[in-house]
């Protein structure tokens, strides 16, 4: 299971370029939106590239997940604030689960009932 971050971050920065080329007032405009989001404000941008990292743990992106763990490491996080962090990633990847499977539920009794089928509970 051990991949090689580093390298993923290297490879995809080629793979990067070529789509800037590609589209690059789109590009330049997510650019300039990814500077807004992490520049300082209230939050440090520290705090945000944990919460950036968190993010990318819970909707399952590599990428994204080298790219933040090298900017944390760069913003000067701790492993511990990583693990922290990680702790958040996945609560909230297990929470909207939870909340998911309760609508699944609900939905199947629905659909049960007004097929005449089982009742809520049985």
């Amino acid at each position: 299971m051990h991949k090689d971050w580093p390298a993923m971050a290297a490879e995809l920065t080629g793979a990067i370029k070529e789509v800037r080329l590609g589209s690059p007032e789109v590009t330049k405009a997510f650019s300039a939106m990814a500077r807004a989001a992490t520049e300082a404000g209230v939050l440090d941008t520290k705090t945000k590239e944990l919460i950036a990292l968190a993010i990318s743990v819970a909707i399952r992106c590599d990428g994204c997940v080298a790219f933040h763990s090298q900017a944390a490491v760069k913003q000067g996080a701790t492993r511990d604030e990583i693990l922290e962090t990680m702790g958040m990633a996945l609560y909230m990847g297990a929470g909207p689960s939870l909340m998911y499977a309760a609508q699944a539920l609900e939905a199947f009794d629905q659909f049960a009932a007004e097929a005449g089928g089982q009742t809520p509970g049985q």
